[in-house]
């Protein structure tokens, strides 16, 4: 397992680079898809702000019990390497919710707050030991709160390479809508 040092580090580095990537999105293009099928910038941003939310929502409520135990076997799990590669494709279970849309600013800050909570709940647990707390992720396995907050991070490694590729297809759009 990793340090929650390490795991702090890889939280920060994700976001930077996320949000690195999404400055790269012009504002005027941040709700446009660049093609059919594809998710928007801000569909994105509201994909990472409800996943994160659902992460520290679930280990604030289990830490409010006592730990169940879980057998040996149930506690392997697919690695977070795959979580970062785009290698393996998955579909989310549902599409962002919409109300969660606003423009790129309102957005972006809103992600950065969900963050703030995020290490505010690590910080607030930082003297429990939390790996006996695990909840099972649906392709992943059984993770601890641990392995959640790497997953928090490898999840937005995931999707940094997403933006950039939203990034890097939008201007064919804009290019299109002003002919």
């Amino acid at each position: 397992m990793q340090s929650l040092e390490t795991i702090l580090e890889n939280l920060n580095r994700a976001q930077t680079a996320f949000l690195s990537a999404a400055d790269t999105v012009h504002a005027d293009c941040w709700t446009k898809c660049p093609s059919e099928g594809c998710w928007s910038a801000a569909q994105l941003v509201a994909h990472l702000i409800g996943v994160e939310r659902s992460c520290i929502g679930m280990a604030d409520r289990i830490v409010q019990h006592s730990p169940r135990r879980v057998s040996f076997l149930k506690r392997f799990h697919v690695p977070m390497a795959v979580v970062e590669s785009r290698f393996i494709r998955r579909k989310a279970p549902s599409p962002p919710d919409i109300q969660l849309l606003r423009e790129k600013e309102e957005m972006l800050a809103e992600l950065r707050g969900v963050r703030e909570r995020t290490l505010a709940f690590i910080e607030e647990t930082r003297g429990r030991d939390l790996r006996p707390y695990r909840y099972k992720h649906p392709f992943l396995g059984s993770l601890n709160l641990y392995e959640w907050f790497q997953f928090i991070a490898s999840h937005e490694v995931r999707h940094t390479k997403q933006m950039r590729e939203i990034a890097a297809n939008i201007p064919k759009v804009v290019a299109s809508l002003q002919k």
